[in-house]
């Protein structure tokens, strides 16, 4: 499936039966959105990932083997996502 970016340009798609998982650049993206997000196969926006703090952007993206999403973000959190509902199930700091 094509997708367009939002606002910036895409880094990673994972194709998943729920739909495309998309992550746009941290570069520029609006801080107050969230630059990961699942777009259903209707082209649809299904769901933006739940950010752990709302000044933060994803930098990282990798699909797991539960189903999970695996996340860094630009201001040092690991996160993990529900695939379904973008919303956080596992959250760390790195220091």
């Amino acid at each position: 499936m094509e997708v367009k970016a939002l606002h910036t340009r895409i880094e990673k798609q994972i194709q998943t039966m729920s739909g495309e998982v998309v992550l746009e650049s941290h570069s520029g993206f609006p801080v107050n959105d969230s630059n990961l997000y699942l777009v259903s196969s209707n082209g649809e926006i299904a769901w933006k990932a739940e950010k752990p703090e709302p000044k933060t952007l994803f930098s990282r993206v990798k699909l797991n083997d539960d189903y999970t999403l695996s996340t860094y973000t630009i201001n040092g959190h690991a996160c993990d996502l529900d695939l379904h509902t973008g919303k956080i199930v596992g959250n760390t700091t790195i220091l």
